[in-house]
């Protein structure tokens, strides 16, 4: 079809008809733009929006903790006494030994054995394990437990056993497990 039969066509119709021609092409005009031209763009307008608002959301989450940078680095100074340098893997367990021999002779307790148990690595730090026996009073080993679980260093009780010596006395025999976790800095 050409133009001018379209336009002869047109031509023919009543004012009514003429009106209502005009209307829908305007309506189909519109609905074309909408759906080619109008709706891709704001589909994409959204989608950006979208995709801004989640980088926004991460830069704040970043500027918090940016913020609190100098906060975190003042708790983290209370906890350095706890961090260790890292030694060499013998240094460290003599260093752990002479530590809890020293602390068995400032509660008074005699030491019968002690011994390096191993050691455990998980991802931050190292475990370093010693078993010993020793005999005291009760008073003595509760001192001793108390220096132990109150030492600069992170020092634990992992397992104990107590047993009286002879029967009446009261003196104990207790075998015990420490560990000592290093965290390097």
């Amino acid at each position: 079809m050409n133009i001018k039969s379209i336009v002869s066509y047109i031509s023919r119709l009543s004012k009514r008809e003429r009106t209502i021609f005009y209307v829908t092409i305007f309506v189909i005009g519109l609905v074309l733009l909408d759906r080619l031209i109008l709706s891709p763009i704001l589909f994409k307008i959204r989608e950006l929006n979208e995709t801004i608002s989640l980088q926004e959301e991460t830069i704040e989450q970043s500027l918090l903790i940016v913020m609190q940078e100098k906060m975190i680095e003042g708790e983290s100074k209370q906890y350095v006494s706890y961090l260790s340098q890292p030694e060499a893997e013998e240094k460290a367990v003599t260093a752990f030994l002479k530590g809890v021999e020293n602390i068995a002779k400032r509660s008074s307790v005699y030491l019968v054995d002690i011994k390096p148990a191993g050691k455990d690595v998980d991802g931050v730090s190292t475990r370093y394990f010693v078993k010993l026996n020793f005999e005291a009073q009760m008073e003595q080993v509760f001192n001793f437990f108390h220096s132990i679980t109150n030492f600069e260093q992170l020092l634990k009780i992992e397992a104990y056993e107590i047993n009286p010596k002879t029967e009446g006395t009261s003196v104990v025999t207790c075998s015990i497990s420490i560990s000592k976790a290093i965290i390097p800095q």
